[in-house]
């Protein structure tokens, strides 16, 4: 089955060494994932950050993960309907600060520790708000960081409108949304044409993801908590976004 032509290896270095803290180094309750706390511990430890992003109503982009605001914050409510005032305004459960808007992370990373910034796009919702939004604020920044999403038409977007900005397409092969047949992750590669994969560690091994790294994609994989987990890492990809165990 075809794949996209692979990206230059200079482009993609920084994705296979390192390891990446999903969401920052969190423990659950102080510091909170996603939080500035948690990036400043992934920081600590010289490991790169994956991060979640959203917009605000006003088209301000923010390190969020959940569409719902009630599990990370006090306030009832979708995230997206409110606008940037009133999240600056918001803190996160715990003693955990405000939801940290992503030029505020790139303001403290500042090219330290590899970025993988993960764009939520939920189902029926349009890539281009969002993407332009983050392309925006990767404009001029300076550190290695990609752009990756479930979303296959987010890498698509950033291929045909931001081509210098790496890009990545998240995928499972098991769940609502997987990617459940072989001929289903093909297509998604060559719609989609990401840099690099990162990839449903359960899923491994897995005979696509052997070819794609073949091809000379770099592969991450997602979420490492167990010692059999890192060992499949270790054989099959190349860089894992993890959580220690116990969180």
């Amino acid at each position: 089955m075809f794949l996209p032509s692979p990206p230059a290896a200079s482009r993609i270095g920084f994705l296979k060494s390192g390891r990446y803290a999903h969401r920052g180094l969190h423990s659950g309750q102080a510091p909170l994932e996603n939080s500035m706390g948690a990036f400043k511990a992934a920081m600590a430890r010289g490991d790169g950050i994956e991060c979640d992003v959203r917009c605000s109503a006003d088209g301000v982009v923010y390190v969020f993960h959940d569409k719902i605001l009630d599990r990370l914050t006090e306030a009832m409510g979708t995230f997206s309907d409110l606008d940037s005032r009133t999240l600056d305004a918001l803190r996160l459960r715990g003693d955990n600060g405000t939801v940290p808007r992503l030029s505020t992370l790139l303001s403290l990373v500042n090219g330290a520790v590899p970025l993988l910034i993960e764009l939520k796009i939920d189902t029926g919702e349009a890539v281009d708000t969002l993407c332009r939004a983050v392309t925006a604020e990767l404009t001029h920044y300076q550190g290695p960081a990609a752009a990756m999403s479930f979303h296959p038409g987010v890498s698509r977007w950033f291929r045909m409108h931001a081509p210098d900005i790496v890009r990545g397409l998240v995928a499972t092969e098991t769940g609502k949304g997987g990617l459940h047949t072989a001929l289903s992750r093909y297509l998604a590669m060559r719609y989609a044409h990401p840099d690099f994969l990162a990839y449903d560690v359960r899923d491994l091994p897995s005979a696509f993801v052997a070819r794609v790294r073949n091809k000379g994609f770099p592969v991450t994989s997602w979420t490492v908590r167990t010692d059999k987990q890192w060992q499949a890492v270790h054989a099959y990809a190349d860089a894992p976004i993890y959580e220690e165990q116990g969180e």
